[in-house]
């Protein structure tokens, strides 16, 4: 089985291509673009909307063109198109999916509008194979949260954000700092050579028993050490990005930890610990979320950077699982702006 993914939630427009033996073996990413949009938005130090969905739609139909000559097939291989319908930036979502429509109704192929949280949350089992259940940790710029994956369409939320998500907490002190955009490379550049315990930070959330996060207060807390940093102190900058990435990892390898516990409890298996989302390419967090696996009983288990961030690999392949279990999406399917991982059912996969 052999589909096209397309991406187009954020400032990546993506295309993939990904097949996988019929029992689901032998995996395989034919083809994975990713045309980055950093030069047209790191002037205003965030995504744009508007431009973002201007700019998917000036690239898609040609990175389409490239990802089948990349993967050196032809439209009669292809057993079906999937697309991101949600959550991300509306203008962007509505380009891809009525790419995605258009070219599944002219080659008479299956349509499949995927959830782009389902795409990380399934993109361990294009990976590494790896079967049901497990925790899932979701941490990028729009989203922080807990999840037990239970299977296709079976998703229980353990915990979310009550105010920001670590990646935004990432990009605004990266802002604050000066150290450019995208902000969560940058402070992981920066904290390279700084001292980690030199700013006492708080740890929101820190050895709570719910499973929740909160990221607003600790960057209140960045701004004000920021504010009273000499601009030219650039060993200060990178001692204060050091702390503040230790902070988020403290408290990320805390609420893992805990949702382990109750992981545990209810499914008789002690993990493993998935982590995906483009937070998750953070080697900090990395070595932090795996100690705590570690501490466990069990194992921490992350796609590849590359396919932590936003790519369209993971939507071919959560397209392709639900293709396999017989969805087909209507091309009436609307995008949307709005789509929690806990109303996904196992009837749309029916």
């Amino acid at each position: 089985m052999l589909v096209l993914g397309i991406e187009t939630s954020c400032d990546e427009t993506a295309v993939a291509l990904v097949d996988s033996a019929a029992d689901g073996g032998q995996r395989r990413i034919r083809a994975n673009l990713v045309l980055s949009q950093l030069a047209e938005h790191a002037p205003y130090g965030g995504v744009v909307p508007e431009i973002a969905a201007r700019s998917h739609l000036a690239a898609l139909p040609d990175l389409v063109r490239q990802a089948l000559a990349t993967a050196g097939v032809t439209w009669e291989e292809i057993d079906g198109i999937a697309a991101t319908a949600g959550p991300g930036l509306i203008g962007g979502v509505f380009v891809g999916v009525v790419l995605a429509k258009a070219l599944a109704a002219a080659r008479g192929l299956p349509f499949i509008g995927v959830n782009h949280l389902e795409g990380h949350a399934l993109t361990v089992r294009l990976t590494d194979g790896l079967p049901y259940p497990y925790l899932l940790l979701l941490v990028s710029g729009g989203h922080c949260q807990l999840v037990a994956v239970e299977g296709l369409g079976r998703y229980r939320p353990y915990g979310a954000t009550l105010d920001d998500a670590a990646g935004e907490a990432f990009d605004k002190t990266a802002k604050l700092l000066g150290l450019g955009y995208p902000g969560g490379p940058a402070v992981e550049q920066a904290a390279r050579d700084g001292d980690p315990a030199r700013f006492a930070l708080p740890r929101p959330m820190l050895g709570r028993p719910e499973l929740d996060f909160s990221f607003a207060g600790l960057k209140t807390a960045v701004r004000q050490a920021a504010e009273r940093l000499p601009r030219e102190d650039r060993q200060a900058r990178a001692d204060l990005a050091a702390s503040f990435q230790a902070a988020v990892a403290a408290v990320l390898a805390d609420r893992a930890g805990r949702a382990l516990v109750r992981f545990r409890a209810e499914t008789g298996q002690a993990g493993p610990l998935v982590v995906a989302g483009g937070v998750a390419a953070n080697a900090t967090l990395r070595a932090a979320l795996a100690a705590t696996a570690a501490r466990a009983g069990t194992r921490l288990v992350a796609p590849p950077p590359a396919l932590c961030t936003d790519n369209a690999a993971m939507i071919a392949w959560a397209g392709l699982e639900r293709l396999a279990a017989g969805q087909r999406d209507p091309l009436d399917l609307p995008a949307r702006p709005r789509w929690p991982l806990a109303e996904m059912t196992l009837e749309q996969a029916a």
